[in-house]
């Protein structure tokens, strides 16, 4: 297969050496401390010799995703960058002063292989950057984060605005955990699908929605259609971008990030039904799948939002069999959950996976009139009331370090429009994780 690193693109990406510390800032000494973490990229140029010449520093986005392993010490944590720079082509005048396209995305440095990264907290010194992982296919060679050959998908663009071919084995990593046996398990957008990967960084395999597999035949890894049909009717750019696993092991959980484009992208706009999954960890099987009820913008008060698709899902982590942290945001409001699947149905293989059923799921707004009990919520953490001010917009990575301790990381969009990557700790009060 043809790979992207034969595209005549000039772009090299520096990222700083092993063993970069990344100082404190304290916010507030009791509860809340932020520090920088960037990682910077090469400095990219727009220009096509006469009307237009632009250079733009980007940054690496490292916190797409956070992740303690439980078995590792308490200064550890992972997080995961998505698929690297992408500029909607809507916004290329606003950002780089000219038009290169009409739809689609631009992606500046298009061989930008998604990562996993490795930070340790040091006394004193604060988190240091240990290991970087970057994804690779079967035989080793870094995958890219480009679009996938899909039914649902978008044109990808270089930085001369020239197309870029589709990439079967492209991964938009938006989820992580780390198993104890050192392999990771990873949400991704486009399939949208799961991904286990080795500690190397070698995809193990791919599981996408029955059908899905068929259009990602030519990637040079394994990939399964064994995730329900229905998945591929999600919103483009709104797939999985969250997962977890049971303390045990045994089970994974992974849910949508908004409601699907069920039956269309109207239903998608105003609903607030989104899927969750369950899935038997060993034979990947999914077992059971269950409604998350998202609450209206307006309750998330530091966006002042009136449009119910700002309004979703980033992230998650389980605490016990069958009992999890849900991050739920718009931008500059983040709030965590505790859900239980106790109590709420399980609609797998119901007549809601099916889509010719009408009403579909996205397009009732009664369930207790459908017969449907979601997953029960109860608040834990708003940022807006809580910590009004102190963190970051686009939090999206959340790592359970102890008892009482949270580490929350940001999507800083690769430094697009200036924001750098943070890594937030913060101090809970007792019990407030069990």
């Amino acid at each position: 297969m043809t790979k992207k690193s034969t595209l005549a693109i000039a772009i090299t990406i520096a990222l700083l050496p092993f063993g970069i510390t990344h100082a404190d800032a304290d916010m507030d000494q009791a509860m809340v401390k932020v520090a920088d973490v960037s990682i910077p990229l090469d400095s990219v140029t727009f220009s096509d010799g006469a009307s237009y010449n632009t250079s733009i520093n980007f940054e690496t986005g490292s916190g797409s995703a956070a992740y303690h392993q439980p078995n590792e010490a308490n200064n550890i944590i992972y997080s995961l960058s998505d698929r690297g720079v992408n500029i909607k082509c809507t916004d290329d005048i606003k950002i780089i002063g000219a038009e290169l396209c009409k739809s689609g995305k631009i992606f500046p440095v298009p061989n930008f292989a998604p990562t996993i990264y490795k930070w340790e907290h040091q006394h004193h010194k604060g988190w240091k950057l240990i290991q970087a992982v970057q994804l690779k296919d079967r035989d080793g060679n870094p995958i890219t984060g480009l679009p996938n050959p899909l039914t649902s998908t978008e044109q990808a663009f270089n930085n001369k605005g020239v197309a870029i071919a589709y990439d079967a084995e492209g991964l938009d990593t938006e989820a992580m955990l780390k198993l104890s046996d050192g392999t990771f398990w990873l949400g991704e957008e486009y399939g949208p699908s799961i991904v286990h990967v080795s500690a190397s960084g070698q995809v193990i395999s791919r599981l996408v929605p029955t059908g899905v597999d068929a259009e990602l035949a030519t990637a040079n890894y394994d990939v399964y259609g064994k995730l329900p049909k229905i998945l591929a009717k999600r919103k483009l750019n709104r797939g999985i971008e969250s997962i977890a696993v049971s303390p045990d092991e045994q089970f994974l959980y992974f849910m949508m990030q908004s409601p699907l484009a069920n039956p269309n992208a109207a239903a998608y706009k105003t609903s607030r039904n989104v899927r969750l999954f369950k899935v038997d960890r060993l034979s990947e099987t999914v077992i059971g799948e269950y409604v998350y009820h998202l609450d209206l913008p307006a309750t998330f008060i530091a966006d002042h939002s009136v449009k119910q698709s700002d309004v979703k899902i980033s992230e998650m982590v389980a605490t016990d069999t069958d009992k999890l942290i849900v991050l739920e945001r718009i931008s500059a409001t983040t709030k965590l959950y505790k859900i239980e699947l106790a109590g709420a149905n399980n609609i797998l293989n119901s007549d809601w996976d099916q889509t010719s059923t009408s009403p579909s799921l996205e397009q009732i707004s009664d369930l207790a009139g459908a017969n449907i009990t979601p997953l029960s919520k109860k608040l834990m953490l708003d940022t807006a009331v809580d910590m009004p001010g102190q963190l970051p917009n686009k939090i999206e990575g959340v790592a359970l370090i102890d008892d009482t301790r949270i580490v929350l990381t940001n999507d800083s969009d690769f430094g697009i429009a200036g924001q750098t990557s943070k890594i937030i700790t913060i101090k809970l009060k007792t019990n407030d994780i069990d």
